[in-house]
């Protein structure tokens, strides 16, 4: 009989401990998964900020596609 007690505790004991700790691995790994979705927002974020061009930056690229076309006109034999 008292083996049969002794089994059960061990049993109850270990089931208790491989719940916990697979309990502790979801619980890190749902927070490293946030992270992983804040440090993708965060890059997001800095690269939509980055991207957009200014005023005087789309103006020297206009500038440099009419010299571009005029080298290219130039090259073709056409008169601008």
């Amino acid at each position: 009989m008292t083996q049969d007690t002794n089994f059960y505790i061990a049993f109850a004991s270990v089931s208790l401990f491989a719940l916990t700790l697979t309990a502790y691995t979801i619980v890190r790994m749902w927070n490293q998964w946030i992270d992983l979705k804040r440090a993708e927002l965060h890059n997001y974020q800095d690269d939509n900020n980055y991207n957009s061009p200014s005023p005087m930056s789309r103006i020297e690229v206009a500038d440099l596609k009419e010299r571009v076309r005029k080298l290219e006109a130039i090259a073709a034999g056409i008169d601008i």
